[in-house]
């Protein structure tokens, strides 16, 4: 894959950035934190040729062995060899983010390499797990701080769905108490029949209906407004944590948002059917386990967004993609 020309973190140190001009590396290193020039580094003067006074040969012979003695001009001492291979650690060098060598023969190893040898693992273009991504210079959001934020979110809503929802699931108790209470009075005497046991009504299954469209139009109202203006719910303001669109460093806007929100929220329908909608959003809380390597849960593929880190100290001016500089973002 050929890589553009630009300044880039050195793999070999991670503190500094370079200048790839599309084969190798130009110029000196900079710090990683300093804003890169545009274009390529000046070019550094080359030295000024240096004539070295040419010693003569000595024709003395060793003293010890009897034999002339060497000077570098009469090329290399008898037995001279080249060391073979390399030594402990040697490797190609890296090349900038993205960059790979070009593929050889199964089996092929760089010219000059001691035998065994492997390109070092985690450096980038070679196979390795890679850095991780940092979308629009952010940190992605950790595992734990979304359980935490998700966790106080299902709090507030369920506080809410006492307050609103309260009523109709006190009358759906009802509805069931006395076959609840049958049952557990047979269990008592050993009786594992279930003739004559008390049914509900049929305004059980009209009240689990109204129930169900309640919680899921709560959770409607709590969370896709918030989302939709800041990517943030209490509980993500909370944790430091927002969703933003992979797009760009912006609000998600109520459709995003909506899109977001319904494959996990929609699913609370389906709880009426065996607990069905319950397994679908297990397996959505569950799934930024599975991906890599941005952690992205069913919903936020669906949305095309990401949950990162809330920087301490936030910029209040308007983010601007074009100020960051290359190689910090994937």
């Amino acid at each position: 894959m050929s890589v553009q020309p630009g300044w880039y973190v050195d793999p070999a140190d991670t503190e500094t950035r370079r200048y790839w001009d599309g084969e190798g590396w130009l110029g000196a290193p900079i710090p990683v934190d300093a804003t890169p020039p545009d274009g390529p580094p000046p070019a550094e003067p080359p030295p000024a040729p240096v004539t070295p006074a040419a010693p003569a040969a000595s024709t003395t012979p060793d003293s010890a062995t009897g034999a002339p003695a060497w000077s570098p001009q009469q090329g290399p001492p008898p037995g001279y060899g080249p060391q073979p291979g390399h030594g402990p650690g040697w490797g190609p060098q890296a090349g900038p983010p993205g960059w790979r060598p070009q593929d050889g023969p199964p089996g092929w190893t760089p010219p000059g390499a001691p035998p065994g040898w492997a390109p070092p693992a985690g450096h980038p273009g070679w196979p390795g797990r890679p850095p991780e991504p940092r979308p629009h210079g952010l940190r992605l959001a950790g595992y734990g701080r979304r359980l935490v934020a998700r966790l106080i979110d299902f709090g507030l809503v369920f506080a809410l769905n006492v307050v609103v929802n309260g009523w109709f699931v006190w009358r759906w108790a009802q509805e069931w108490a006395p076959y609840w209470q049958e049952v557990f009075r047979r269990a008592s005497r050993g009786d594992t029949s279930a003739d004559g046991l008390p049914l509900p009504s049929e305004q059980a299954n009209s009240l689990l209906v109204a129930i169900l469209l309640i919680a899921t139009a709560l959770w409607l109202a709590y969370e896709v407004p918030t989302m939709a203006s800041g990517g943030q719910t209490v509980g993500k303001r909370v944790m430091r944590i927002r969703a933003v669109p992979m797009a760009a460093d912006q609000p998600l806007g109520v459709r995003r948002a909506l899109s977001r929100w319904s494959t996990l929220g929609l699913p609370t329908l389906l709880w009426y059917c065996a607990g069905l909608g319950l397994v679908l959003q297990l397996v959505d809380a569950l799934s930024p386990l599975f991906d890599h390597p941005l952690r992205q849960a069913l919903h936020d593929k669906r949305a095309q967004t990401v949950v990162v880190e809330v920087p301490q100290h936030t910029d209040t001016a308007p983010s601007n993609d074009r100020n960051q500089p290359p190689g910090d973002t994937p």
